[in-house]
């Protein structure tokens, strides 16, 4: 390879300061709008808070001058950011969260609530550092499931910043205190009444925040996602319902309608959810949890279109959830997954 660096006949051009700063800023966006996510609850608002965040940095960088280091300058700015946007809001939540579980005999979707009502599935290549101390990463992992995402729901802004920046980025109190404009005491109180709220919603969290976290999966949790491909495709729902945990759950957003226990899950799947057979389901990552794109068939030709993206969270070796959310037309391009299935593709 020629070294151009060394090549007199060759002219290299420095960046310019404006092309310089977008690197700069640009370098942070990952870390960004993990922070914004478990905010926001929201992987599109997340994003716009991430993109504001960028712009007010970009148009107020000369005003800046240094006076701290640049990554806990954009991080006044995004919290800043999401605590606008989350004034005035309701929490988002889970189905699980609104109401009981229904039985599949007597259940219908009924009404699909609004967008703003769910908590939404983020990629992990979105918030999830590549390299990262192994147990830095796996607070970091553990934070964006689904059901911690809940559980921050229930705090309030503030809390919620003091609590992620404190037990998931492992700031210090002072500096806390210097990003949110108050005092450290101030910051360790808001600190205990959030650790109280998660110990209340946890019961098994209790103290700074320990996870067992391990997001890489295993031989076992890799079979046992194959079974579960391999039975949904074949829709042999009676194989299916014995990778369940007896308290697993299926839930539908954005429909308020959920399920729990492996028969009521099969005895939906046969009847309301029959529509599903000749599915074909595409693998992915969402909330440091195994996911699939599931396709519906379409047409006679063998087509198939988008149905649904499905998290799945395995606790022990079973599946304890399938998070079904409807939501393609925006899902399906924030993951990657193809647009539809063309015969020759399945």
């Amino acid at each position: 390879m020629t070294d151009l660096a060394a090549d007199p006949g060759v002219q290299t051009v420095d960046p310019s300061p404006q092309a310089q700063l977008d690197l700069r800023l640009e370098q942070h966006r990952s870390e960004l709008t993990g922070y914004a996510y478990r905010m926001l609850g929201s992987a599109f608002e997340a994003e716009d808070a991430v993109q504001e965040t960028l712009l007010r940095a970009w148009r107020g960088f000369d005003r800046f001058e240094g006076r701290s280091a640049l990554r806990s300058w954009l991080y006044r700015i995004a919290t800043n950011v999401c605590l606008d946007m989350l004034k005035g809001r309701e929490r988002r939540a889970r189905p699980m969260d609104l109401g009981p579980a229904r039985s599949a005999s007597l259940a219908n979707l009924g009404e699909p609530l609004t967008e703003s009502t769910w908590i939404e599935p983020m990629p992990d290549g979105r918030v999830l550092p590549e390299s990262a101390d192994p147990a830095e990463a796996a607070v970091l992992r553990e934070t964006v499931q689904l059901a911690f995402m809940a559980v921050l729901q229930h705090l309030p802004p503030r809390q919620r910043a003091v609590l992620i920046l404190r037990e998931v980025l492992q700031w210090r109190a002072s500096e806390v205190a210097d990003l949110l404009d108050t005092t450290v005491a101030s910051v360790n109180s808001a600190l205990q009444r959030a650790r109280a709220t998660l110990a209340e919603q946890r019961p098994e969290q209790s103290g700074p925040l320990r996870t067992g976290d391990r997001s890489g999966l295993d031989d076992s949790d890799e079979a046992l996602l194959a079974s579960y491909l391999d039975a949904f495709e074949r829709y042999d729902i009676e194989a299916l319902v014995l990778l369940l945990r007896a308290d697993a759950t299926l839930s539908m957003p954005p429909y308020g309608l959920w399920m729990q226990g492996p028969v009521e899950i099969g005895r939906w799947m046969l009847g309301p959810g029959a529509e599903c057979l000749g599915s074909r389901l595409i693998p992915t990552r969402a909330n440091s949890s195994p996911a699939f794109g599931q396709y519906r068939a379409s047409g006679p030709n063998g087509e198939h279109e988008p149905w649904a993206l499905q998290v799945l969270e395995i606790v022990d070796g079973r599946i304890t959830a399938i998070n079904a959310f409807l939501d393609t037309a925006h899902l399906f391009p924030l993951f990657g997954l193809p647009a539809r299935l063309e015969p020759d593709s399945v």
